[in-house]
C-alpha cells in the first residue's frame, strides 16, 4: 500500500527541473590567525578526541524507548568530515574509516541502524537518529566514493519506508514536534535520490512534503508567512512533545531538507518558503549575538533579548542557523546570508566554545555565566557539544567560493583559498589580514593564465564607509550589504585592498528602561567581571556621537584568555546635581566574555537610567 501511495504522490508533484547552486565551495583552504587557532583547537580537542567506539556501541543494544543516543554518531561524523575536508590529515581519515566500518557493522539484515526496541520503532527520536546516520554515510560516500556507505544509507531509507508502509502510519505523526524531528529525514532522502537516481527516494520525499501540509503536519510551507513563534498554540503541558510546533532546531533542519528538495524539483514555492522563514527568524528571533531561542524554541525573542532568559540561545540552534544560512548563501549568492553567518560565527558560535575547543556550552546567555551543559543519554557529551563543530567547520571552504562567472569573497580571515575559475583553471586567493581586530584586508590573486571574470567582494551591511581598490585604483559602487562586483581580466599578481568601517556602534533596545549594547565590526562587545573599570553592577552610559558611534581604543589582543579588549568612555550613574565626568569602561569581545574556568559574570545589554523627561 505504501509503495503504491508513494508512486501516486510522486505523479502529482510539479517539477520544473533541477537547480544548481550559485556558489561552489573552494577546493581547499588554509586558515591562520585567530580563526585558524579556533579551528585547530576543535579539530584536535573535540573531533579527534571523541571516543568513536562509544558512539557506535549504543547501536548494538536495541532496547531504547525515548532517548536520542543515535544522533551523536552522525553529528560527530558530519562535523569530522567537514574538518577533514579542511585539513585532510591521515590520522583523521583513519578515524573516519573506522567509524563507518563500525556503524555499518551494526546494520540489521533488513536495513535498520538504530537502538530502539522493536515495539518502539518510529517513535520519539528514532527516525531523527536514522537521519543522522544517513547524513554521515552520505558524507562519507561524497568524500571517498565508497559504495558500501551509499548502499548502507539506501538500506536505512528502504527499511524506514517499509516500516511506515507496514504500520500504515503518517511520518508526521511519528516522533516529536509535530513530526518535524522525524520529517527532517527529508534532507538525506533527497541527497540519496540525487546520488542514486532511484525514483522511490524522490517519491518518499514527495510524500514527506505532502504530509507537512496536512492538518496533522507542521505546515512549513503554508505557514511560512507566519511568525515562527506563532504558528501553533504553546504546548504548555508537553513542551518537548509532539504538540510543540515552535522547536527551533528541528524546524530549521526541515527547511534544510526543503532546500535539497527544491534543488531536485525547481519548484519556486519551496525556496520561497525557506526564504520567508529565514527572514522571519532574522527579524523576530535573532539577537545581537546572532542566535536565539529559549527552552530550545522560537518565542519572539528578538525584542525580549535584554531580559535574563531561561535556557537561552541553544548551541544546536546557533549551529543550525549557520548551516541554513550557508545553504541559502550557496544557493543564491546573496550578501545578507554571509552577513548573518559572520555575525553568528564570531559571537554566538565562538562564544559557546571553550577556549581549548574541547567543550561547548549548551546555552549561552547575553547576561550571566557560560555554564557547561549536562551529559545526555549516558553518551559522555550532549547534543550541543556534537553540534557546535558542525557550524564551526562550515567556514573554511566558504570563505571564498567559485561561481558561474567568477569568484566570491564571502568572509575575511588570514589564509589561502584554492578555487576554480569559469574556464576551469586553478585560482589561488591569498588573504592577509588580522580582521576583525582591524578592518584592513589585502587579497592577492594568483592564476597561471590571465582570464576575464567577475570577482565579488562582500561589503558588510554594518560597514557604512568602505574603500576597495584593485592594484591601487578605487572601485566604485562599494555599497554596504552587497557584493562589490569587479569584472575585468584578472592576471597573476593582481591585488585588492579593502578597508572596512570599524567604528564602534551603539545598538539600543527597549524604552522603559532602555538598554544599549556596543558592537565593533561584526563583533559584539560585553562587560566581564574580570575587567577593570566601574563596578560590574554600576549603571553606565557610553559616550556616543549623534550618529550612535562610539570611540573604542583597542587595548589588548590575545591576552589572559581574552581575544580583544577595548576601552570606551562612559558616564557612570551619579546623584550629584552637576553630574560626573566620563571614565574608561573596559569591554571585551562576546566570545571571550565569561569564557574562563572561573566562570566570571558578563553582560551585553547595559541598562540606562530612566529619564522622566523622555517618558
Amino acid at each position: 500500500m505504501m509503495k503504491l501511495f508513494l508512486l501516486l504522490a510522486s505523479a502529482f508533484v510539479l517539477r520544473t527541473g533541477t537547480v544548481d547552486d550559485q556558489l561552489k565551495p573552494a577546493s581547499s583552504a588554509r586558515i591562520a590567525g585567530f580563526t585558524g587557532e579556533r579551528l585547530d583547537a576543535s579539530y584536535n580537542n573535540r573531533i579527534l578526541a571523541q571516543d568513536v567506539d562509544r558512539l557506535i556501541e549504543t547501536f548494538k543494544t536495541r532496547t531504547e524507548t525515548r532517548c536520542w543516543q543515535t544522533e551523536f554518531w552522525g553529528k560527530w561524523f558530519t562535523s569530522a568530515v567537514l574538518a577533514y575536508r579542511y585539513k585532510p590529515e591521515p590520522k583523521l581519515k583513519a578515524v573516519l574509516d573506522h567509524a563507518v566500518t563500525g556503524i555499518i557493522s551494526t546494520q540489521t539484515e533488513d536495513g535498520y541502524i538504530g537502538n530502539y526496541a522493536e515495539d518502539k520503532r518510529l517513535q520519539a527520536w528514532d527516525i531523527w537518529g536514522r537521519k543522522y546516520v544517513m547524513l554521515g554515510l552520505l558524507d562519507y560516500y561524497d568524500l571517498t566514493g565508497d559504495k558500501k556507505s551509499l548502499t548502507a544509507a539506501g538500506k536505512v531509507a528502504d527499511h524506514l519506508m517499509m516500516e511506515l508502509g507496514k504500520k500504515n502510519v503518517l511520518i508526521v505523526k511519528m516522533g516529536n514536534h509535530r513530526g518535524m524531528a522525524a520529517t527532517s529525514v527529508l534532507e538525506p532522502v533527497c541527497r540519496l535520490y540525487a546520488r542514486t537516481k532511484n525514483k522511490k527516494y524522490l517519491a518518499f520525499a514527495d510524500e514527506i512534503v505532502k504530509e507537512w501540509e496536512t492538518p496533522q503536519g507542521p505546515q512549513l510551507i503554508s505557514k511560512s508567512e507566519i511568525d515562527v513563534a506563532k504558528r501553533f498554540p504553546k504546548a504548555l503541558n508537553n513542551w518537548y512533545g509532539w504538540d510543540q510546533g515552535q522547536k527551533a532546531y528541528e524546524m530549521m533542519s526541515c527547511y534544510e531538507g526543503l532546500l535539497e528538495y527544491y534543488r531536485l524539483t525547481g519548484e519556486e514555492k519551496y525556496k520561497q518558503a525557506v526564504e520567508r522563514t529565514w527572514e522571519n527568524i532574522r527579524n523576530t528571533e535573532i539577537n545581537v549575538a546572532g542566535s536565539g531561542s529559549a527552552l530550545e524554541c522560537w518565542f519572539g525573542g528578538a525584542h525580549l533579548q535584554t531580559a535574563p532568559i531561561h535556557h537561552y540561545q541553544e548551541t544546536c540552534v546557533t549551529a543550525t542557523w549557520i548551516k541554513l544560512s550557508q545553504q541559502l548563501l550557496r544557493l543564491t549568492g546573496e550578501a545578507k546570508y554571509a552577513d548573518a553567518i559572520e555575525q553568528t560565527y564570531y559571537n554566538a558560535l565562538l562564544g559557546s566554545m571553550s577556549t581549548d575547543g574541547a567543550a561547548w556550552a549548551k546555552y549561552t546567555p547575553l547576561y550571566g555565566q557560560r555554564l557547561k551543559g549536562s551529559e545526555q543519554c549516558g553518551m559522555g557529551l550532549n547534543c550541543c557539544e556534537a553540534s557546535g563543530p558542525r557550524g564551526l567547520f562550515t567556514l573554511p571552504l566558504t570563505v571564498a567560493m567559485s561561481g558561474k562567472d567568477g569568484l566570491s569573497v564571502n568572509f575575511f580571515t588570514e589564509g589561502e583559498f584554492v578555487l576554480r575559475s569559469p574556464s576551469g583553471q586553478q585560482v589561488v586567493l591569498q588573504q592577509h589580514t588580522d580582521y576583525p581586530v582591524t578592518g584592513k584586508i589585502a587579497i592577492g590573486v594568483q592564476l597561471a593564465k590571465a582570464e576575464e571574470m567577475t570577482l565579488r567582494v562582500r561589503i558588510p551591511a554594518w560597514s557604512e564607509t568602505s574603500t576597495l581598490t584593485v592594484n591601487g585604483e578605487a572601485v566604485a559602487n562599494v555599497t554596504p550589504g552587497t557584493y562589490a562586483a569587479i569584472k575585468r581580466k584578472w592576471a597573476k599578481g593582481d591585488t585588492l585592498a579593502l578597508e572596512l568601517d570599524m567604528r564602534g556602534r551603539i545598538e539600543t533596545s527597549g524604552s522603559e528602561p532602555k538598554y544599549v549594547a556596543i558592537l565593533r565590526g561584526p563583533v559584539l562587545l560585553a562587560r566581564d567581571a574580570r575587567l577593570p573599570g566601574p563596578d560590574f553592577g554600576a549603571i553606565v552610559k557610553p559616550v556616543a556621537d549623534k550618529s550612535k558611534h562610539i570611540a573604542l581604543t583597542l587595548k589588548d589582543v590575545n591576552k589572559d584568555g581574552i581575544w580583544m579588549q577595548f576601552t570606551a568612555m562612559c558616564i557612570p550613574e551619579s546623584y550629584a546635581e552637576g553630574g560626573t565626568k566620563a571614565v574608561p569602561l573596559s569591554l571585551c569581545d562576546y566570545a571571550s566574555a565569561g569564557n574562563a574556568a572561573s566562570l566570571p559574570m558578563f553582560r551585553v545589554w547595559m541598562p540606562q537610567l530612566l529619564d522622566p523627561k523622555e517618558l
